[in-house]
Order: structure tokens, then C-alpha cells, then sequence
């Protein structure tokens, strides 16, 4: 039988699958419009001592004071899924009170299937939430005017995994059945690009059984995690990674609203500057905050959080992270996948990528 892990990432792919067609469904959603979505799957705060405000009193700005007499920023954040590595960054920065440091009495709520942080964040019910690149584009398109402040992952973990020595080249994939979710973006650029029009999609169910029975399938994963629990299972494996694969998206993009970035721009920064220093931190001491992160979630094994941290290294850590620092964001990427959602029908046209994205509130790299 199959460890309960398997379901978890994979459903996670699902949900995120899911939740772009949710952005589909969102525009012009206001406030109080989904107060059962807004009630968190968990839960954690930085502390008690924090004003009832959105703003600390006496700041026009909506900016956190330095002094230790000012009342903390009541903020929230919303995770696109259960405490997990690729949260790490957020989780240090709680634990080790970076933000309370910053000034914020943070709440880290947890995503999972049915939670919409696009929609939360949008109706105001949360300051911050965590979600894909095209989600941040395909919420634009549709009315609701989300600003990626930082990109955890420079290359997205999200990849396609086959029994090893299947595949040498994602168009071998013809003729062969493929289990993902119904409408993954990538999924629909990697087959224009690679002429997969005569792959058997079956529909993913969160499940990795059917992939373990049929040597000759392939499915949708995330690299940090379904490789180990492949290996826990005896079944050797390799992957694709759809930003190899030509699919450029950052992943567990920090975003906030225009609106709420253009009246608390000094919380905005707070945030992000506390989140990096969180990730920064949690690179070296990933097994210290794996253990925080499993009081939340306990159905995730630390064995299965080391292999996440350690696999998602070079995708934080690397790229343009490595000269610039975590979180940082290129145009040129935000371009080229905004081109390409277009090229698939997924974007109705292009947009200024500068009210896309900022690096604004990055701290500087030392």
C-alpha cells in the first residue's frame, strides 16, 4: 500500500490546477464573499500583543514602528497548501520572530483543497497569499489586481515523473497515458510545444497507484517530494521539470493587491524583508523548522521534509537568488510567460509586466 504522502503534493497539484479555473470564476468579488474559504485549515500567530488594527495606531503610512511601545501589525498570510519545505522561509520567519521584529503579528494560514488564497486575499480577508505565476496572471486578466512582491522559487518545482529509462524527450510521451490535472497551465504549453497530440490524458485523483502499475506512464508531480516518496516505495524514477522543459514560471510567488501595496507599502516591505530573512535562515537550518512545520502538519515525515529542503535548494537558492538574493524576479521571465499563456489562449493579450511584479521591497544583497 501506498504511504499517505503521495496524496498530499500530488492533490496539491490538483488544487492548484483547480484554483487557476478559479481565477477564471473571480472577478469582481468583494469583500465577505467567501467567508467559509477565509476560515484557516490551520493556523499559526506570532504573538498576542498585537493591535485589533489592520495599521498601527498613529502611523499615517500604515508603517511598523521600531519602538517597542507600539502595538504589532495584526497581518496574515495564506500558503497555497499543509506546512510543508516549501514554506520554510515563512515558517523560520515565524518561529525565530523575524516578523515580530519587523513589526507584524503575523498569522501563517494554511491553503489545502478547497482554500483559494487569490480569493482571500482579494476580498481583504487576508494581507498577503502565496500562488503560481500565471495564477498571479490569470487573476489580473480576470479583474483582480495582484502584485507579486517576491518569488520563492526561481525555477518552479512542478515536473512531469516517468519509470526511469522511459523517456529521453517529453514528445516520446505520445502514445502513452499521462495522469494530470484538469486545467494545468503548463500542461496545455507543453503540448503545443511538444506536439503531444496523441498522449491518453486520464485525469489525476491524487493517487500514485496507477503510475506504479503501468511502467510505461508518466504524471504530474512536485520535485521535492514524489521522487522520495518513489524511492521510499522501491520504484526507481526520473522527472522532467516543466522549467527545463521550457514552461519559465516562478513558484510560491509572496503577493499582495495593488490596492493595499499602494496605502502599506512599509508593512509590504516588513513582510518581505522578514520572509527572506526567514528563508535565508531556514537554508541552513532547514531540520530546526521541519520540526516547527510538522506540529502543523504531522502527516508529513521529517525524512520526507529533509529530502524536500534538500531538493529545492538549487531552485530557491540558485539562479538569479544566487546574485540577487531569494525572492528576486526577472522581467524577462514574467514576459516570456505571459507571452506564452497568450500563444495557448490562456491571456487575451499582454499587459505592462512592471504593474506585474516588483523587486522593490527586496532587501539589498550583502
Amino acid at each position: 500500500m501506498l504511504s499517505k504522502n503521495i496524496a498530499g503534493p500530488n492533490t496539491k497539484l490538483a488544487a492548484l490546477a483547480l484554483a487557476a479555473a478559479v481565477v477564471l470564476s473571480l472577478a469582481g468579488c468583494g469583500s465577505g464573499s467567501n467567508n467559509k474559504a477565509a476560515s484557516p485549515s490551520s493556523s499559526e500567530s506570532s504573538g498576542a500583543s498585537a493591535s485589533p488594527s489592520a495599521s498601527p495606531s498613529g502611523s499615517a503610512s500604515g508603517s511598523p514602528s521600531s519602538s517597542s511601545e507600539t502595538k504589532l501589525t495584526k497581518v496574515t498570510q495564506v500558503t497555497n497548501w499543509f506546512a510543508e519545505p516549501e514554506h520554510g522561509g515563512q515558517y523560520a520567519a515565524l518561529a525565530k520572530g523575524f516578523y515580530k521584529d519587523a513589526g507584524l503579528d503575523m498569522t501563517i494560514q494554511s491553503g489545502g483543497p478547497g482554500v483559494s488564497s487569490t480569493q482571500i486575499v482579494a476580498s481583504g480577508q487576508a494581507e498577503f497569499g502565496m500562488g503560481q505565476a500565471d495564477e498571479i496572471l490569470l487573476a489580473r486578466q480576470n479583474g483582480i489586481p495582484l502584485v507579486a512582491i517576491a518569488a520563492t522559487f526561481q525555477k518552479n518545482p512542478q515536473g512531469i515523473m516517468f519509470h526511469k529509462g522511459k523517456f529521453k524527450d517529453l514528445s516520446e510521451l505520445n502514445g502513452h497515458k499521462v495522469y494530470i490535472a484538469s486545467g494545468a497551465s503548463y500542461w496545455e504549453y507543453l503540448k503545443k510545444a511538444y506536439k503531444l497530440d496523441k498522449v491518453e490524458e486520464l485525469k489525476y485523483t491524487g493517487s500514485l497507484a496507477n503510475f506504479v502499475a503501468d511502467p510505461d506512464s508518466a504524471t504530474q508531480i512536485y520535485v521535492t517530494s514524489e521522487p522520495f516518496t518513489m524511492e521510499q516505495e522501491g520504484v526507481d524514477t526520473e522527472y522532467f521539470l516543466n522549467y527545463d522543459l521550457g514552461y519559465k514560471q516562478y513558484g510560491n510567488v509572496l503577493y499582495t493587491t495593488e490596492d493595499y501595496l499602494k496605502k502599506h507599502p512599509d508593512i509590504v516591505k516588513a513582510y518581505v524583508e522578514a520572509s527572506v530573512k526567514g528563508w535565508d535562515y531556514y537554508k541552513d537550518n532547514s531540520e530546526e523548522i521541519n520540526k516547527v512545520m510538522q506540529e502543523k502538519n504531522p502527516d508529513l515525515k521529517l525524512e520526507a521534509m529533509a529530502f524536500g529542503a534538500k531538493a529545492q535548494e538549487p531552485l530557491v537558492y540558485g539562479g538569479d537568488a544566487e546574485t540577487h538574493g531569494v525572492g528576486y524576479m526577472s522581467k524577462d521571465i514574467w514576459e516570456g510567460l505571459q507571452k506564452q499563456l497568450v500563444d495557448i489562449g490562456l491571456l487575451k493579450k499582454v499587459e505592462p509586466v512592471d504593474d506585474v511584479f516588483t523587486n522593490e521591497f527586496l532587501p539589498a544583497k550583502s
